[in-house]
């Protein structure tokens, strides 16, 4: 690697925030061939919790809450497919009203959601 290539990583890192990430949650949403829930009610999912972790400010706390938005999580029932890192909490049904309660309980509060919970590692 380059000093060019390493200082445009640094940057990216800085700029993503990496080193600050608390938790980090991964929906499966927008999916090539969806199984576990309608694509819509993926993208309908993915697109509450982008703009509830922005409006909450927890993408800009330290500890920060990362998303990523997965093409599958492999559950392929009883979608929207969510998991919690580093906890590794699984979660189903992921609606926006179930997002709602594994943002504030969860990764605010720290309490698994049980209700929801799929498995836990």
């Amino acid at each position: 690697m380059t000093p060019d290539e390493r200082q445009r990583l640094t940057e990216i890192i800085e700029k993503l925030r990496i080193r600050h990430i608390g938790r980090h949650i991964f929906l499966c949403a927008d999916q090539t061939n969806p199984k576990c829930a309608p694509k819509e009610a993926g993208l309908e999912s993915w697109e509450f919790l982008k703009k509830r972790l922005e409006e909450l400010g927890l993408t800009g706390t330290e500890p920060c809450v990362y998303r990523t938005k997965a093409n599958c999580l492999r559950v392929c029932e009883q979608g929207p497919i969510a998991v919690v890192y580093p906890e590794g909490v699984w979660y189903h049904s992921v609606t926006p009203e179930v997002l709602e309660r594994i943002i504030r309980e969860h990764l605010i509060e720290g309490r698994v959601v049980r209700e929801f919970e799929l498995a836990q590692r």
